[in-house]
């Protein structure tokens, strides 16, 4: 027994993108942002006095870590740049913060930890969800139970304060955050495919699967999980934005990444500080980045909810 609609949401998610404006404008914006936040994967080797090294990202190269004036405003020109290693960098278009650093570099080594939180803790996420809610869906009775108990204790705590109490308990860093992030986050989406799993295994060709002897298994990863992926995909992309943002005020308050980390929340929290000096530059650059990112990708979960919501489309 073939499934046709669930192959299906690719391309009616590319068709539905090609007919908004909006939504392509903010695929693009996320495509280059997707780029930014890859210059800052790939490593390039560097020549020292100590031989060949990897320590170096491509953006790092790009944007040549050399120490300026401190807080030097937007354009402005700077004379200790080695104008004959990059040429370009004549003026700091971002300005500079109160280390000398150029804010636009520091601006966008924050796009890779942006899609690291926004990433990884919908995956973690989306595992919880789909295992707890196509188990609560699919078998109800005292397992169906016993996940709706776990998921409304955990909907009763603040969530905030779940993720400060997990941090606490974790050691500080990027990579604690992202798990913290999706331990407590999963349970909107297990309501939904919970929800969603009740209505899809009445249907006829479930019906028709049993008895030609399919087994649970294949009942729940060939025939269910295709009919509830669309869900998955609405809610992780919607999630993205949201993760951004927390992992921005998180780090606002002392709880995000580490030092040494590229974060547009630790640039807002050292704004906080020069602002009375009339010093906007570093928050500007932060804002106007996590702005734009923020945008694009509402944009385009916008497109791909009318797109693949079956109420939306019906409409």
């Amino acid at each position: 027994m073939r499934l046709a609609v669930p192959s299906s949401h690719l391309s009616i998610a590319v068709k539905r993108i090609k007919k908004d404006s909006l939504a392509k404008a903010g695929l693009c914006v996320v495509c280059l942002f997707a780029l930014v936040a890859l210059l800052d994967v790939v490593p390039v080797p560097t020549h020292d006095a100590y031989g060949l090294r990897w320590g170096r990202t491509a953006l790092d190269v790009i944007f040549q870590k050399d120490v300026e004036k401190s807080y030097s405003p937007p354009l402005a020109r700077t004379g200790i740049l080695n104008r004959q290693e990059f040429p370009l960098k004549a003026r700091h278009l971002l300005g500079t913060n109160n280390l000398g650093e150029d804010v636009l570099y520091n601006a966008l080594k924050g796009v890779r930890t942006a899609f690291i939180i926004g990433i990884v803790p919908s995956v973690i996420a989306g595992v919880f969800a789909i295992f707890f809610g196509l188990l609560a869906g699919f078998y109800g009775g005292w397992i169906d139970d016993a996940i709706q108990y776990v998921y409304q204790v955990l909907s009763s705590i603040p969530a905030i304060l779940l993720l400060i109490a997990m941090l606490m308990i974790m050691e500080r860093g990027l990579w604690q955050l992202c798990v913290a992030l999706g331990v407590t986050s999963w349970v909107g989406l297990c309501r939904l495919i919970r929800g969603e799993t009740l209505k899809v295994r009445q249907m006829e060709y479930i019906e028709a699967a049993r008895a030609l002897g399919a087994s649970d298994a294949r009942l729940l990863f060939r025939h269910i999980l295709p009919n509830v992926m669309h869900l998955v995909i609405i809610e992780m992309t919607l999630d993205f934005s949201g993760l951004v943002m927390s992992e921005a005020i998180l780090t606002f308050i002392g709880l995000g990444a580490e030092p040494g980390t590229g974060s547009w929340g630790r640039m807002i929290m050292t704004a906080d500080r020069e602002l009375p000096n009339g010093i906007w530059w570093n928050l500007t650059g932060a804002s106007v980045f996590l702005f734009l990112l923020v945008l694009a990708f509402n944009l385009v979960a916008d497109a791909l909810r009318d797109a693949l919501d079956p109420r939306l489309r019906a409409g």
